[in-house]
């Protein structure tokens, strides 16, 4: 079986990048920073921009290469808000905090685009939207609500009948669905590499092939031991998300990991790319188990979907994958997929994302759900912003709770892939 690990290399955002890799050595000797940041994913970047901004002196240290993780190798759907709607947020949190919460991951996308238009990123941004397609009429019901919410707070929302989203999007394998103006596209490994470089320009250290081997308290600094040195600093973010590991004690284990496979094919043909997407949205189903698509910048259609528990990919999977992109779009299946590939998301058991100061001048910020294109972009700006302007996040900081059932998550993760098989052939809403 193939690696997951190794699939950066095959995946399509490798091969087309309008952002060339830097020149990211690693770490060697001793080094010292006002912070350091662990991860060279959307959240560390995005945080050590802000910081090194700021005036920080900024040392950041990636494990593998700048974007190697979920951050190089997702769908590049820049999709604002978080799994809870405006409505479960205020019932959870309280009116004002609820709202509070609604109004900041309501504007998650504006902090991407507003990066790539700032730092001129060349990652093939769009800006046309995303649509909730719903596969059943429980779940039409839902989503409209959803969609509902939003508008009423001011969102570009715009609602569809069975046979306006079959003329949208180029299926009738839907009831009806909504779309989020609010949301868009990018390469996102080309986005993650252009805020490597903003960092780097704004003062940022970055280091690759560097990965952290011990975190620990000294005096009022940490320090981090790596494979080749050693960085000190009087702040430290963790930003390792789907890739966390033991560093934080208990941190690993409140995440459930999974990939998130994808495949590309050739490029449309005329008769194919005059009717499939031609608004430019990106599209998610409203299935547990659901499925997402667009098109990419040089004109393939990609479809995404979750995949294995652990490091291996699944063959399985991957053919299911081609058996989704056959229901939505038989003709589009027909032809050759040129790229496949998978990075690993992490999901919380609430879909919330965490925020966590497990100690002093520790930050961490994790657990995106699937969202983390914006999210991350967003929680790297909050966990600067705490950092050197002491401003907490809106998302309430809370103690790291490992999931008491961790050690038993591949079978419960199956027993709930089940479930959700059920559920969707109920028609519930994802």
């Amino acid at each position: 079986m193939a690696r997951s690990a190794d699939s950066h290399r095959g995946s399509l955002w490798s091969a087309t990048s309008g952002e060339p890799a830097l020149d990211v050595p690693p770490l060697a000797g001793e080094a010292t920073a006002d912070v350091a940041v662990i991860g060279g994913g959307y959240t560390g970047l995005s945080a050590a921009l802000n910081l090194a901004e700021a005036g920080a002196r900024v040392v950041l240290i990636e494990a593998e290469l700048i974007g190697f993780g979920g951050s190089g190798r997702n769908g590049g759907q820049v999709i604002p808000g978080v799994k809870l709607d405006p409505s479960e947020l205020r019932a959870r949190f309280g009116e004002e905090r609820g709202a509070a919460i609604a109004a900041a991951v309501g504007n998650s996308a504006d902090a991407v685009f507003a990066r790539i238009a700032r730092h001129g990123i060349g990652c093939a941004p769009v800006r046309q939207g995303w649509i909730q397609a719903a596969h059943a009429a429980p779940a039409l019901a839902r989503v409209l609500r959803r969609g509902a919410e939003w508008q009423a707070l001011g969102a570009p929302v715009e609602m569809f009948d069975a046979a306006s989203l079959a003329a949208r999007i180029g299926t009738r394998e839907y009831v009806g669905g909504w779309r989020d103006g609010r949301a868009g596209t990018v390469q996102p490994l080309a986005y993650t590499r252009g805020l490597a470089r903003a960092a780097r320009d704004a003062g940022a250290r970055l280091h690759a092939g560097t990965p952290a081997r011990r975190l620990v308290q000294d005096g009022r600094d940490w320090r981090i031991e790596t494979g080749q040195g050693a960085l000190r600093a009087r702040s430290v973010v963790v930003a390792t998300n789907a890739y966390t590991d033991d560093l934080v004690p208990g941190l690993a284990k409140t995440l459930l990991t999974l990939q998130s496979i994808q495949i590309a094919t050739a490029p449309l043909p005329e008769a194919l790319a005059s009717r499939i997407l031609t608004g430019g949205e990106c599209v998610s189903e409203t299935r547990r188990l659901a499925f997402y698509f667009r098109r990419s910048p040089d004109g393939r259609l990609i479809l995404g979907g979750r995949g294995a528990a652990g490091e291996e990919e699944r063959e399985a999977l991957f053919r299911a994958l081609h058996g989704a992109l056959a229901r939505i779009y038989p003709e589009a299946a027909a032809l050759p997929v040129t790229h496949r590939w998978s990075g690993h998301v992490a999901l919380t058991l609430d879909g919330l994302p965490r925020v966590h100061e497990p100690a002093p001048g520790l930050f961490v910020g994790l657990g995106y759900n699937g969202r983390g294109v914006a999210m991350a972009t967003l929680m790297g700006e909050w966990l600067a912003a705490r950092i050197h302007a002491g401003r907490e996040a809106p998302i309430p900081r809370t103690d790291i709770a490992p999931i008491p059932w961790h050690a038993a998550r591949k079978p419960a993760i199956a027993l709930g892939i089940a479930w959700a098989w059920t559920r969707d052939r109920m028609g519930f809403a994802g």
